[in-house]
C-alpha cells in the first residue's frame, strides 16, 4: 500500500561509490530480483518524501533511466558520500536533505516520516536511523541550514560521515520490528542473502 504521508524532504540516494568489494562494478546498478538496487531504494522512498535525487558519478544515462533526476559530484577526485550530499543539495529543491545508500534495497516505508517527526519534534537539524544493530549513520536527515559547514568540512578534507555529524546536534530514531531493514548489499554474500528475501519486500 502506497504511504499517503508526504514530508518536505529531498532524497537523495547515494550511489557515487566505487564498490570495491564488486570488483569497481556500479553498486547501485546491481540486479536484485530483475531490478537495480538503485529502483529498490527509490521505490521504499516513493509516497513519503517530496523528491527524489539520484547522485552518481559513472553511468549516468542507467541512472536517469530509473526516473530519477542524477547529479553527478562537483568536486573532484571521489571524496565519498558527504561530497555526494554536497552536489545534489544543489538541485534539492526542499528544505530537508536525506541521504540513504543505494545499497540498503529493504529501508523502512515510513523512514523519511519518522525521521522528519523526531527533527520538528526536538528541534534539532539532523537526526540518523538506527536498529539493533547499532547507527546506520549514512541513512541520515539534515537541514538546509547545516550546508555551508558541510561545504567547509569536505574541502578541509573532512570525509567521514560520523565526524561531520558529531560537529552538530544530532539525534538517533531507533526503528524495530524487522531485522533486515538496513541491510547493506557489500559483498556478493550480501547479495546472494537479499535475493532470499526479497519478495518480502515487494510493493
Amino acid at each position: 500500500m502506497k504511504q499517503t504521508t508526504t514530508v518536505p524532504v529531498t532524497a537523495v540516494i547515494l550511489a557515487g561509490g566505487l564498490a570495491r568489494r564488486f570488483k569497481g562494478e556500479d553498486k547501485g546498478l546491481i540486479e536484485l530480483a530483475r531490478r537495480p538496487l538503485a529502483a529498490w531504494v527509490a521505490e521504499r522512498l516513493q509516497g513519503t518524501v517530496a523528491e527524489v535525487l539520484l547522485n552518481a558519478n559513472r553511468n549516468l544515462g542507467s541512472y536517469a533511466a530509473l526516473g530519477y533526476t542524477v547529479v553527478a559530484d562537483h568536486l573532484p577526485g571521489n571524496l565519498g558520500p558527504l561530497a555526494g550530499l554536497l552536489a545534489a543539495a544543489r538541485t534539492a529543491r526542499q528544505e530537508w536533505l536525506l541521504t540513504v545508500p543505494c545499497d540498503a534495497p529493504f529501508l523502512p516505508l515510513d523512514l523519511a516520516i519518522h525521521l522528519h517527526a523526531q527533527a520538528i519534534a526536538n528541534e534539532v537539524p539532523m537526526v540518523r536511523a538506527a536498529d539493533e544493530t547499532g547507527i546506520h549513520y549514512a541513512v541520515m536527515l539534515m537541514h538546509r541550514s547545516l550546508l555551508p559547514d558541510l561545504d567547509c568540512f569536505v574541502r578541509e578534507g573532512g570525509r567521514q560521515v560520523r565526524a561531520w555529524q558529531e560537529r552538530h546536534p544530532v539525534e538517533t530514531v531507533k526503528f524495530r520490528g524487522d531485522p533486515y531493514s538496513f541491510l547493506n548489499v557489500n559483498t556478493p554474500d550480501d547479495l546472494r542473502t537479499a535475493e532470499r528475501l526479497a519478495c518480502r519486500y515487494v510493493r
